[in-house]
């Protein structure tokens, strides 16, 4: 269509446009966009559809989803088995294509997958999972299942789900309960389906976030007189078992992978600092350069969010409880503030800690309009989301995942995915990082499996360090990366096995000469580990 633009001034300050049409079809073709008026009719009534459906407290979801509950489906798989519950299994064929693409960036957890599967150390194992259902967890599931364990899986978030990936899991035979958008209720049911099996008891489980273990202890506490072991990964679940533990309520050897160094230095630490701004952007298309936000935590989180918000220009604050951490923010050039002296200030509000009630009703009350409010901790109780669903309080969704809650004064406070984790609910999240958690996850579960009797009680276990340098140390070919080996002279010298593990104990990945202040403070290098072993 051609068509000339002309600026025409009717007033000194006042420019009004017109369009001059090659033809009269091409004018006919613009007539069909809706006038003025009818552009004002048509907000309206899609403002007011938005506000109809989601005004209310309650629970609600897309109207993508306004169709039969997966629970109320029978699905089949293409072998005759029903025993899964997935949104749509005939999507199972996307899932393996998403399934593909991750396998090609976790070249450490495959590789584990033929060194291992030749000797089926898993075999036997019946492992019970409860995490993220993405692609990149898929290719750890599948790798268990090559190592010789039957798998029972279901996710430890509502949003995260990805239901193509799902069907395809369901599809190779895994007992798959989950899809994106459950209620409360689905996602209880779906634990409760994959513990509860007729003819199947679980020997080992794998969580995130301690849901799973919370249910068996409430529900089927026999099921732990068969049980080797607990894998946990997030800082809830293990802050949940180390309860259990100080309570002589642990019945089975915990692994705390949270902990490792391969899970703090790199999935909480470099998997935070790229997936945060993914999620900020798909969700709220937000400009950073020049936006004060606010960051609860600086932990390995916290520091790979800050470290990606200020490259982009935001300007960065930090909450922390920890001297140390405020310390170490303090030196990377961030200022250590309260969060209710800012909190009016602030474009943007990210909890990273693993805590509960971090914002609270009154801070959300003080935020100023357009305020983005969102969650980059694994447990939705970061956000006192459950106060903002009060009848003065008026819901409305602007796109998945993301809510305006709108005060009576017309104030309006974005929240995203509901309080629940940013990164996998709204986003995706780097999958070489997965893969370094991943085949963590997959060690813990084959060294508390094949334990003998005795090495670990019922308590709360680190990986060995040993293990880190092996998850390590798989997945520096994908850099054509090359250690450097010690003579017998250079191991000798530093006390150290020429083929490690390199580190005491109680090393930290902190300064040599922070090490030394705490040596000489402590006296003794057994001293220092009893003191830092304290969790």
């Amino acid at each position: 269509m051609l068509c000339h633009y002309i600026f025409v001034s009717k007033r000194p300050t006042i420019v009004s446009l017109q369009i001059q049409f090659a033809n009269a079809e091409d004018k006919q073709e613009f007539s069909k966009f809706p006038t003025k008026a009818g552009r004002r009719s048509l907000s309206r009534s899609i403002s007011q559809s938005s506000t109809d459906s989601y005004s209310s407290a309650a629970s609600y979801t897309d109207s993508s989803d306004d169709e039969t509950s997966p629970r109320d489906k029978t699905q089949v798989n293409s072998h005759g088995s029903s025993e899964f519950c997935v949104k749509n299994i005939k999507q199972a064929e996307f899932g393996r294509r998403e399934i593909e693409i991750a396998e090609q960036d976790m070249s450490a957890l495959i590789s584990l997958r033929k060194r291992a599967q030749g000797e089926k150390p898993l075999a036997g194992a019946k492992v019970v999972g409860c995490t993220h259902i993405t692609a990149q967890t898929a290719v750890l599931i599948e790798t268990l299942v090559a190592l010789g364990a039957q798998c029972r899986w279901t996710a430890c978030n509502i949003y995260s789900t990805q239901n193509e990936v799902a069907a395809a899991l369901a599809e190779t035979g895994v007992s798959v309960f989950a899809w994106k958008g459950e209620s409360e209720d689905d996602f209880w049911w779906c634990i409760d389906r994959c513990v509860n099996a007729a003819g199947w008891q679980a020997n080992m489980i794998l969580d995130d976030g301690g849901d799973l273990t919370h249910w068996v202890y409430k529900k089927y506490p026999s099921v732990f007189k068969k049980v080797r072991g607990i894998v946990e990964e997030s800082v809830t679940g293990v802050h949940r078992l180390y309860q259990l533990s100080k309570a002589g309520k642990l019945c089975v050897p915990a692994m705390n992978v949270n902990d490792s160094v391969t899970k703090q230095k790199f999935d909480n630490l470099y998997c935070c600092r790229e997936s945060i701004l993914d999620g900020l952007k798909r969700t709220t298309d937000i400009m950073f350069g020049g936006k004060q936000v606010v960051v609860c935590g600086y932990g390995e989180v916290g520091k790979g969010c800050c470290a990606a918000l200020k490259a982009l220009g935001a300007i960065v604050c930090i909450t922390e409880i920890d001297p140390i951490c405020a310390l170490q923010a303090c030196m990377d050039g961030f200022r250590v503030v309260k969060l209710s002296e800012v909190i009016r200030q602030m474009d943007v509000v990210i909890t990273c800690t693993g805590n509960k009630n971090v914002v609270s009703r009154e801070q959300l009350d003080r935020m100023k309009n357009g305020c983005i409010v969102c969650n980059m901790g694994h447990s939705n109780t970061e956000i006192d989301v459950a106060s903002l669903r009060s009848p003065e309080l008026t819901w409305e969704r602007v796109r998945s995942q993301v809510d305006h809650i709108i005060w009576p004064d017309g104030k309006r406070v974005i929240l995203l995915a509901e309080g629940r984790l940013l990164n996998l609910s709204c986003s995706t999240v780097p999958t070489f990082v997965l893969s370094i958690t991943a085949t963590t996850q997959a060690l813990a579960l084959i060294e508390l499996f094949n334990a003998p009797e005795g090495r670990y009680k019922q308590d709360v276990y680190l990986l060995p360090k040993k293990m880190d340098e092996y998850v390590s140390s798989l997945h520096l070919p994908n850099f054509d990366a090359h250690l450097t080996e010690l003579s017998d002279e250079q191991a000798k010298y530093m006390g150290l096995h020429k083929n490690g593990p390199f580190k005491p104990n109680y090393y930290r990945w902190v300064s040599r000469r922070f090490m030394f202040m705490l040596k000489s403070v402590f006296q003794t290098e057994d001293m220092l580990e009893t003191c830092m072993s304290v969790e």
